[in-house]
């Protein structure tokens, strides 16, 4: 077992408080792309549909793309490896929350029971007039844009939507969470969209050890990462796993 694993094991073991921050990279191998980069949805779509302004203006317009993506191409993903791990993890008390930048519900799917889903959700339609809320599996999306069972009013998903603040009460118990955790596992993220990369940097500040689980660099690699397991998402998990069923069998090692 590789040395790096076994020093984030025994850290997050010994952890009074540990908290999970992830972002898109733990879903990309549940067949979800994330939105920025080589093979990004930007780089196929035009993110102008899901802005606010844009969708209250033009509803059936934003909707139609809104389908395609959210509920069509990957609305029947399912949770990988990470996803599971995360909450086998939380279950033996190891990791006391999850904080996602994600809007796929993959960690509830997985078992987690503590997330805050500091972007919303797509599995939940609000509505923009009365604010009742419906599970997206309950509304049918054969006629754009849905309208409210309960007003009329117009259906959309309860997410953030380009030119919207981050939800409440996601926003200030993403940061609560940051400042009480004394260990901050960050998984999957560039640490580029703002405000949620300031999350980490605030676990950081308040003296958490961050353990980083990313293929690449990320923009918290060279300034707040005290540990880089440098693989995908799955196969860093899994290994991290192992690793603290090794040290909790062998507590020597």
């Amino acid at each position: 077992m590789d040395e790096k694993y076994l020093k984030a094991a025994r850290i997050l073991k010994n952890a009074k408080y540990a908290v999970a921050f992830t972002g898109a990279g733990i879903s990309v191998e549940s067949g979800i792309p994330p939105f920025r980069g080589e093979n990004g949805l930007w780089s196929k779509y035009d993110p102008t549909f899901l802005d606010i302004s844009y969708f209250r203006r033009n509803p059936k317009e934003s909707w139609k793309l809104i389908k395609e993506i959210f509920y069509d191409f990957f609305g029947n993903a399912q949770p990988n490896a990470a996803h599971k791990v995360l909450a086998d993890l939380e279950a033996k008390g190891i990791i006391k929350s999850v904080i996602t930048q994600n809007i796929d519900h993959l960690h509830q799917l997985a078992g987690s029971k503590i997330v805050y889903e500091f972007h919303g959700t797509s599995k939940y339609l609000i509505c923009e007039q009365c604010h009742y809320r419906v599970d997206a599996s309950e509304v049918s999306l054969d006629e754009l844009p849905p309208l409210c069972p309960k007003c009329n009013g117009i259906l959309r998903p309860d997410f953030v939507f380009f030119g919207e603040p981050i939800p409440e009460p996601a926003n200030s118990r993403s940061f609560q969470e940051a400042e009480r955790a004394d260990v901050f596992l960050v998984v999957g993220t560039t640490g580029e969209i703002m405000p949620a990369a300031l999350v980490p940097h605030l676990a950081q500040q308040k003296g958490a050890t961050i353990i980083e689980v990313n293929p690449a660099e990320s923009e918290y690699t060279q300034s707040i990462t005290h540990i880089h397991l440098k693989d995908k998402a799955t196969v860093a998990m899994q290994k991290l796993a192992q690793a603290i069923d090794e040290i909790t069998k062998n507590p020597d090692k």
